[in-house]
């Protein structure tokens, strides 16, 4: 075995013991339970509060740094920008939770280029080569579409443009514009369902819920956003 192959194999041994560490604390600590009483979910949604205020910045460079690590062990962003919507307001927590996506899936993407290009090229390579044409006339515009549109899972969306070579830089940033409209919307969704906690006593029923414009709103956007993606999809990105 040569040297490129033994690093790959102690970087994926180190990677699925980290992974399974993670996610045992994380099955751990919380239970079903947890997420169906509206009581233990209002009492949490109150501690987080006050941990909150007590240290802002604390808080903050905590949930940053926690969601740089989710997205190099499990590489999806969905229940983050809930939780930092949650946690953080829509304002707050889309500016913690776009970076913090950004700067993780910018670290993945410099660890894949160093040992994971073989591998991605090969699985990849004649699926997506049709894009390289692309990038090439303007890397950076067509990686923010590309960013804008998604349709791909995110820990593979992290991981293909390898095949393009898009510079660090043009990753980073390209990722912040491109994420920003889909990552908003998101977090404001959880900023939306934090409201509606505090200010119930009893949780509402999801139609009730669905009714409240800080919900149907983000979703309206949402819709919207999905719809422009595919019609951008096909304008830029057909085969």
């Amino acid at each position: 075995m040569d040297n490129s192959k033994k690093i790959r194999l102690i970087l994926g041994i180190i990677y699925i013991i980290v992974l399974s560490t993670f996610l045992f604390f994380l099955f751990k600590n919380f239970s079903i339970q947890d997420f169906r009483s509206f009581e233990i979910i209002k009492s949490n949604r109150n501690m987080l509060e006050d941990l909150k205020t007590q240290n802002i910045i604390l808080s903050a460079l905590i949930f940053f740094l926690f969601t740089i690590l989710w997205v190099l062990m499990l590489g999806f962003g969905s229940p983050i920008f809930l939780i930092g919507g949650f946690i953080f307001g829509k304002w707050v927590g889309t500016l913690i939770v776009l970076f913090g996506l950004c700067l993780g899936a910018t670290i993945l993407y410099i660890i894949a280029n160093f040992f994971l290009k073989d591998f991605i090229y090969q699985k990849f390579e004649s699926k997506f080569s049709y894009l390289t044409s692309k990038f090439k006339k303007n890397e950076f515009l067509y990686f923010i579409i590309y960013r804008a549109i998604g349709g791909i899972p995110f820990f593979v969306q992290n991981l293909l443009p390898v095949l393009f070579n898009i510079s660090y830089k043009n990753y980073f940033f390209g990722s912040l514009i491109g994420l920003a409209p889909q990552l908003f919307i998101g977090v404001s969704i959880g900023a939306g369902i934090n409201k509606i906690i505090d200010e119930n006593s009893e949780l509402p029923s999801l139609f009730n819920m669905f009714l409240t414009p800080d919900i149907y709103l983000p979703i309206l956007a949402l819709i919207i956003f999905l719809i422009l993606a595919f019609i951008m999809r096909k304008i830029f990105f057909k085969n």
